[in-house]
């Protein structure tokens, strides 16, 4: 009707613009009435068991980011930004996480890995492996292991897969398979002798053997696969980048001879590679580059390694709905504040991007989908900005102290502290919209840290009402494992009408802010 209205209009008139629209009381009363009825039909619960789940896991990504993002992505779309929907947003469930590791106030990424992924809390620097093991010391690891809720799915008959925009064996990707008393033992060149001795298994060789079915793997960090001083095929001479193992293993090679006969197992180390397979004939995949990051501002560029969330549209065409086989949509994207706060929150909209794809490709009708991150960081955007004020722009005010302008965005501690002549930098002096500039901070660090507040759950699907309030972040696994009759807690999938869940996928780690270290 409102089409037919304005097909009538008489020529020379427009519409109200978006601001003038704001000014009329009728416009807010209107769009809080269209919130509640739809809040009102969250009512009718959806109790169905959810065949496929998807976590989607933000690396630092803190509510501060996400409404950032939530900005940027609107002004890449050239709206203002605040009024902007990220596709989380759209999400009807919303909880919080409390991310504290058992021995520490401030998370690192492996405790908070093993709490989201394995259901129990952990000490830092450890993952997959309960509180009971202390970080560096291998002998205290037998008979503390604890399992994810990826070999909770496998265990259910269900394919899974792992993607991330870091190195796979990376301690968040890494809690969903290994066993480890330090995050850092990528290859057996960075265990001690002490743990080689006592019978510790490096994080990539858990890779290849602790679920050798994985269905899908994709990420960065080959070098941790091949013998020591083997030359990297797209970098061969790049010492960096030589193979790190000390055994002599080709761990490619043992993924390969591991798959059961008559199943097609492609190896990949480049994006078009991944692009060229039909994934219709292939039962495993695993792919692996040096660096699967983003680039800005091309994140699709023709030498990129991997078909990132923006790149997923024409990697998506290739797979059919409902094929319990073939990943619909996954990826674990992570970012990191020493390249520079645009890359990470570019990062962040390619993340929005991801969902909004994976929503399209299932629904949410039996898919159980989650977005959440493992911490936060000290990043904070603030100074009185007015409305639609440039994301990475300059507050409208200076200093009353120093009488020097400064970002909105800034750091409470990390890389961007800079003192020039004994003063703080000014940074109308240097170009603070470069893709790699470093906000300033508070405190001088050469990497800045983690943040200890709570983040964010959102949910939709099949039993997403159960994510809500306040939580431990080892309760979400729980959570999602209950709504699709995986893992322990099962006596409920047959009762009232609930049928046992069918094979299917599961899709751990649609992760980005792509990696805050």
């Amino acid at each position: 009707q409102k089409l037919v209205l304005l097909g009538a209009i008489q020529p020379g008139f427009s519409p109200p613009c978006p601001a003038d629209r704001e000014k009329d009381p009728e416009y807010w009363r209107g769009q809080a009435q269209e919130t509640l009825r739809a809040a009102l039909r969250l009512q009718h619960l959806n109790q169905n068991v959810a065949k496929n789940l998807i976590l989607f896991l933000g690396d630092g990504m803190g509510v501060s980011t996400v409404t950032a993002a939530r900005i940027l992505k609107g002004q890449l779309q050239n709206h203002k930004g605040e009024e902007s929907l990220l596709e989380m947003d759209k999400f009807p469930y919303v909880a919080l996480a409390k991310t504290y590791n058992t021995n520490a106030q401030v998370p690192d990424s492996a405790g908070t890995a093993t709490a989201y992924l394995c259901g129990v809390k952990a000490n830092e620097g450890t993952v997959g492996v309960s509180a009971g093991v202390t970080r560096d010391r291998c002998n205290t690891t037998k008979g503390q292991e604890v399992t994810s809720i990826l070999r909770w799915a496998k265990d259910g008959g269900k394919a899974v897969g792992i993607v991330t925009t870091t190195r796979v064996t990376h301690a968040t990707p890494s809690a969903a398979y290994a066993h480890s008393a330090n995050r850092d033992w990528y290859s057996d060149g960075e265990m001690p002798p002490d743990a080689l001795e006592g019978g510790c298994k490096d994080i990539a060789r858990q890779l290849v053997e602790n679920i050798p079915d994985i269905e899908v793997i994709l990420g960065g960090g080959r070098k941790y696969m091949f013998p020591k001083n083997a030359s990297d095929v797209e970098y061969p001479h790049e010492d960096k980048h030589r193979g790190t193992r000390l055994d002599r293993r080709d761990l490619v090679q043992a993924w390969h001879d591991a798959k059961p006969p008559g199943k097609v197992a492609k190896y990949v180390w480049h994006r078009r590679d991944l692009l060229a397979l039909n994934l219709s004939r292939v039962d495993f995949l695993l792919g692996e580059s040096q660096h699967p990051r983003v680039p800005r501002p091309q994140p699709c560029a023709l030498g990129d390694p991997w078909p990132v969330p923006g790149c997923w549209d024409s990697w998506s065409s290739q797979l059919p709905p409902g094929d319990a086989g073939t990943p619909k949509g996954c990826c674990y994207l992570q970012g990191c504040p020493t390249l520079g706060m645009l890359q990470a929150l570019h990062e962040a909209v390619e993340l929005d991007r991801a969902i909004g794809l994976a929503a399209r490709l299932t629904s949410p009708q039996d898919t159980l989908s989650v977005v959440t991150a493992d911490h936060s960081h000290v990043f904070t955007f603030g100074g009185y900005t007015p409305r639609g004020n440039p994301i990475f722009g300059l507050a409208p005010m200076q200093s009353d102290v120093d009488r020097k302008p400064f970002t909105s965005i800034l750091y409470g501690n990390g890389p961007g502290y800079k003192i020039v002549a004994g003063e703080r930098e000014n940074v109308s002096a240097v170009d603070f919209a470069h893709a790699n500039y470093q906000a300033q901070s508070a405190v001088p660090l050469r990497q800045e840290t983690h943040g200890g507040e709570d983040v964010a759950v959102f949910a939709r699907g099949p039993m997403a009402h159960l994510l809500h309030g306040v939580h431990e972040q080892n309760y979400i696994p729980h959570a999602m494992a209950y709504a699709a009759c995986i893992g322990s807690n099962r006596a409920h999938c047959n009762a009232a009408g609930r049928p046992a869940a069918a094979a299917s996928i599961l899709l751990p780690f649609l992760a980005l802010l792509f990696l805050l270290c």
